[in-house]
């Protein structure tokens, strides 16, 4: 029989008082169930139109008894395999030795083909879904909206994001890819210099907007840096790893390199400093070709031209208290005494008739305890970040010398170049 046709498979238990063997079992199921019900259910019939498949026995004799497991599997419906089944407890005989029958189980085998299925549709839909990626396909449908949204900005047709222009803080990159890059992240602020020189474009948006520059992590982005520091308003400094490109960052690692931008006055300030030690290296370097063995001390001078503008001079800076100070700077002189007077490194906080006594670093870290200063006396060099840290806690810093780029409007900031000067 064909087992794709089966519906039913009936067992049952065949217990003979003797031994007997396994043809007899099949022949006292025909024999016995021979005429009972017609030719219609007739066992023979059946067989013959397929409607009953092959009949199995497996047969056990034990201590004088026969033990059969017997199979029938049907295509019958169910209210004729149950009558099928029925008929085989009629069997009381298998050749000399009684026996009975026991229906045990009917199983029914589209059940067993529906869990099957059920089950292995389950492990099918599982393998659909590991290769359907929900996520993966919104982030292309979004890529490639976004790449559809590069622009070409301004005279130079420069690649840029949409929300250049609507936007109050922008970013500047290098070329296409970082610009299509930083799209696929989200970020539609974003501009690219495209070339060595920066396009005019770029240097009006930096007067407007608060610009971010974004560069890459190699020499030519360091350049590229040094460039718009020159000839723009540039706000923060974002750099790609080293080694690294823009264009090939992944977004956490953009979305960090951003959260990581540092003022860009931070960086004019290294540079100026290394500036400066080439400088010192190649006048030292010429006077001692020239054949001089000692080189006075020279100390840079900050000169405030205006309220941003920092112009850096060298003067010799050796002040004394026997030292007599221009006029416009006689309002200063107690200040100028004080400082010579501190040991060096060490600052002076004046609020009033109150005067205190600490070290750079002290001030820096318990910056937060004051609410405001009159004044700071401070016997060494003050850099871009001490002003960054100070200028919101007082109005005036008195200081041996200075090294900065900017400086705040509200702040006055008084060295002993200037009183020289």
């Amino acid at each position: 029989m064909d087992l794709g046709t089966t519906k039913y498979i009936i067992y049952a238990e065949l217990i003979a008082d003797g031994y007997v063997e396994k043809h007899d079992v099949i022949g006292a199921i025909f024999g016995q169930t021979e005429g009972l019900l017609g030719d219609e259910l007739d066992l023979r019939e059946l067989q013959k139109t397929g409607r009953v498949g092959r009949i199995d026995v497996e047969l056990t004799n034990i201590n004088g008894k026969s033990i059969a497991k017997i199979t029938v599997p049907s295509s019958l419906d169910r209210i004729e395999t149950s009558i099928l089944a029925a008929t085989l407890e009629t069997i009381d005989r298998v050749g000399p030795c009684v026996a009975t029958v026991k229906v045990i189980d009917i199983e029914d085998i589209r059940k067993k083909k529906r869990e099957y299925i059920v089950e292995r549709a389950k492990e099918i839909l599982k393998q659909l879904m590991s290769n359907i990626d929900v996520n993966t396909i919104i982030e292309e449908v979004k890529e490639s909206v976004r790449m559809g949204e590069i622009i070409e900005y301004g005279p130079e047709r420069l690649p840029a994001g949409p929300a250049v222009d609507s936007s109050d803080d922008i970013i500047v990159v290098e070329g296409r890819a970082d610009v299509l890059n930083l799209l696929r992240c989200g970020i539609k602020n974003v501009i690219a210099v495209e070339g060595t020189s920066v396009p005019k474009t770029i240097i009006e948006l930096s007067k407007k907007k608060i610009v971010t520059v974004f560069t890459d992590g190699d020499r030519g982005g360091e350049l590229i840096l040094k460039e718009l520091l020159q000839v723009c308003d540039v706000d923060f400094v974002a750099r790609a790893p080293p080694g690294k490109e823009v264009e090939e960052l992944s977004k956490k690692e953009i979305m960090k390199c951003l959260r990581s931008k540092i003022p860009a006055e931070h960086i004019l300030a290294q540079i100026l400093k290394d500036k400066q030690k080439i400088d010192e290296k190649v006048c030292k370097d010429e006077i001692r070709n020239m054949g001089i063995q000692t080189i006075p001390e020279i100390k840079p001078e900050i000169s405030i031209t205006s309220n941003d503008d920092v112009e850096v001079s060298s003067v010799e800076c050796n002040p004394s208290n026997n030292e007599e100070l221009p006029p416009k700077y006689n309002k200063y002189r107690k200040f100028y005494e004080k400082l010579i007077e501190l040991e060096d490194s060490k600052v002076l906080i004046i609020n009033g008739d109150k005067e205190e006594i600490v070290s750079i670093e002290e001030l820096i870290n318990n910056t937060d305890n004051y609410k405001s200063i009159d004044a700071i006396i401070i016997n060494g060099t003050v850099t871009q970040k001490l002003i960054d840290i100070l200028y919101e806690k007082t109005n005036l810093i008195f200081c041996k010398d200075a090294k900065i780029i900017k400086k705040p409007v509200n702040l006055t900031l008084i060295t002993f170049g200037d009183l020289n000067a």
